[in-house]
């Protein structure tokens, strides 16, 4: 389904509910610049270190789109688990993983209180701190290092900003445009970010690379940047 959900007249906080659940790939595809590109990235990532047995474990897994494409590309056997707060992204998820007979195995929590098992080799995080509130971010980091076997690889993208505050405007700006260019009006942009507002806090690259660092990582990464969205890798020594 069509995006649409800024074109009406909406004036609560942005939220994961049903109705952004049944537009989330048709949103993430539109909204998140070279989101196809970031996900193969990944993907390619993952599979350089293909061994049977791969512990991977995918933090606001939302409707699976991600965990499915690696399922589709993998040639040997990894456990795939996704973890959403949102019971309507969970269904969603659902209703394709049936559909593709995947073994991905789904669980609700918060991704902030869950108890992640240990062992984990790849944990990712797609757009998905910056929804966390900064007092807590240092240390969801920590519990993600704390989870991964030595060797393991934190990966997570997200919208940043700049410490210039004239290029952080004209990134904004540029990123708006890359928005228009593929449908949405200015109507829908400005109603977007004034349901983001206060939601979405995003930091600078050095800031998550500082965060990484204190979480205990020694070697933090950047793989892709464009504009304001940038992905980086966390490797556990």
């Amino acid at each position: 389904m069509k995006d649409e959900v800024f074109k009406q007249d909406n004036k609560k906080q942005f939220e994961f509910d049903e109705s952004v659940a049944s537009v989330f790939d048709d949103m993430l595809v539109r909204s998140i610049p070279f989101y196809d590109e970031v996900r193969a990235l990944i993907i390619a990532l993952i599979l350089k270190d293909e061994v049977d047995g791969k512990n991977v474990l995918d933090l606001g897994s939302s409707t699976a789109k991600f965990l499915l494409d690696l399922y589709s590309s993998m040639s040997t056997k990894m456990n795939l688990c996704g973890i959403d707060n949102s019971k309507a992204m969970l269904e969603q998820a659902k209703i394709k993983i049936r559909a593709y007979k995947a073994e991905i195995e789904l669980k609700y929590g918060d991704i902030i209180t869950y108890k992640y098992p240990f062992g984990q080799d790849f944990i990712i995080a797609n757009y998905t701190l910056q929804f966390i509130r900064p007092l807590q971010r240092g240390d969801l980091v920590k519990k993600i290092y704390n989870s991964l076997n030595n060797g393991g690889y934190f990966i997570f993208s997200e919208k940043i900003i700049f410490k210039d505050k004239k290029l952080d405007r004209a990134m904004i700006d540029i990123y708006y445009d890359h928005k228009k260019a593929r449908g949405y009006s200015d109507y829908e942009i400005s109603k977007k970010r004034e349901a983001l507002e206060n939601v979405l806090i995003p930091y600078t690259i050095s800031e998550n690379i500082a965060m990484c660092k204190e979480a205990g990582f020694d070697d933090v990464e950047t793989i892709f940047q464009w504009s304001n969205f940038a992905t980086l890798v966390a490797r556990k020594a």
